[in-house]
């Protein structure tokens, strides 16, 4: 297995789990932990390859990635009480799914178009859809509008494979580099709090005005 694939198949692995331990949340039932895993570990890669024009999708070409979205969904279903902290883990578990599919998701866009550009915008948007549908539908705040960095991580890591890559250096180390730095913004947001500064009206003016 090369490690572009292995990315792939550990991002929605990672992401398949965040959406069962939503699902354990909601204390919802076995087919409902099924489509929270199959939703959030393919939703980004579905959104990806759809955006560049690929037909048929990655999971219909190779239907193991339902097969890994089951097996994660029927283990956290089978484990999920015994953990003390299911949203810590989910969080972290979201942060390691957001690192590796940043990288998977540029490198797909850079293979299919050969554009910095596009494998950047691919990689964020593979990265944060998946987490996007699943707090969605489990009606929790979105990942977009928590105050810690997020999609940040995502576009920080997807720029550094595609400079690394750019520079003519192995794969290896470009989707390391890539990897880790999406994975060191993303903990630093989580412990530190990182933020970016926020949008405020101008004093005296009602924020339903400004439009």
């Amino acid at each position: 297995m090369t490690l572009l694939a292995f990315l792939d198949y550990a991002g929605v692995a990672v992401f398949a789990a965040t959406g069962a331990l939503a699902a354990s949340r909601k204390q919802l039932d076995f087919i409902g932990f099924l489509f929270f895993a199959a939703v959030t570990g393919i939703g980004g890669g579905t959104l990806r390859d759809l955006v560049l024009g690929r037909a048929p999708v990655f999971w219909v070409v190779n239907p193991t990635y339902i097969l890994v979205c089951v097996v994660i969904a029927a283990v956290v279903y089978l484990t999920a009480h015994l953990l003390e902290s299911r949203y810590r883990l989910l969080i972290w578990l979201d942060a390691v799914g957001l690192s590796a599919y940043c990288v998977m998701g540029a490198a797909k866009g850079l293979a299919v178009t050969g554009s910095p550009t596009v494998a950047i915008v691919t990689g964020t948007m593979t990265a944060t859809f998946g987490g996007v549908l699943r707090d969605i539908l489990a009606g929790e705040p979105s990942v977009l509008l928590r105050p810690e960095v997020y999609v940040s991580c995502a576009l920080a890591g997807a720029c550094v494979f595609t400079a690394v890559h750019a520079l003519g250096l192995p794969i290896l180390v470009a989707s390391a580099a890539g990897v880790l730095t999406a994975f060191a913004i993303r903990s630093g947001a989580l412990i530190f709090g990182w933020t970016f500064p926020r949008y405020h009206a101008r004093p005296g003016r009602p924020p339903e005005d400004v439009m």
